[in-house]
């Protein structure tokens, strides 16, 4: 009964409770906002993973081809001086030549079925891969929390209080153009 007689108290009582609801928009935009740059944040810590394993694939990569190419560069010098050699004695050195040549592809093949470099090029494509699949996870989390933040901007009342308070659609991750056509690899 005596709210009744006092109007003054559910004025006081209805901008206290609008008062609470904008102060609850305003803080889930805020965080919503904060759950889109903590996301990115990690989308950008599988890229530098991402950048910190292309070096190492790379030098190991240049280790199988100086391995492979020193082998297959005296076994093709050796061949070269048996094809030219003129005498015996030229053939003889020439085939002595080739033989040491297999002799050192043999060793290592014996010795390293699996060369160690190409050892270190699988394992650090595996985690390559494992990064570009965690790299793919953590965008479609930001593009999850981005649609979330983007809808309740969009949405009424939130598109009121959200252009009240600044807050603007943000831009979802999106392929770059042609990234649906996979690159060529020649050798």
């Amino acid at each position: 009964m005596n709210f009744i007689k006092r109007p003054w108290v559910w004025v006081i009582t209805i901008i206290v409770l609008l008062g609470l609801w904008v102060i609850g928009a305003y803080n889930n935009f805020v965080s919503l906002n904060a759950s889109i740059d903590g996301q990115w944040a990690q989308v950008e810590v599988q890229y530098q993973r991402r950048f910190d394993l292309i070096p190492n694939l790379v030098e190991a990569v240049k280790g199988i081809f100086k391995q492979e190419q020193a082998v297959f560069d005296a076994i093709a010098q050796a061949r070269t001086q048996y094809v030219g050699a003129k005498t015996v004695d030229e053939k003889a050195s020439a085939a002595s030549n080739v033989e040491s040549a297999f002799s050192r592809l043999l060793v290592i093949v014996e010795n390293y079925p699996q060369l160690k470099s190409a050892e270190n090029v699988t394992r650090l494509m595996d985690e390559l891969a494992g990064t570009e699949n965690r790299i793919s996870v953590e965008r479609r989390r930001f593009n999850e929390l981005v649609t979330e933040y983007n809808t309740s901007v969009k949405r009424f009342p939130g598109t009121v209080f959200a252009s009240l308070f600044g807050f603007k659609e943000r831009v979802l991750f999106q392929a770059v153009t042609g990234a649906a056509q996979a690159p060529k690899v020649q050798f």
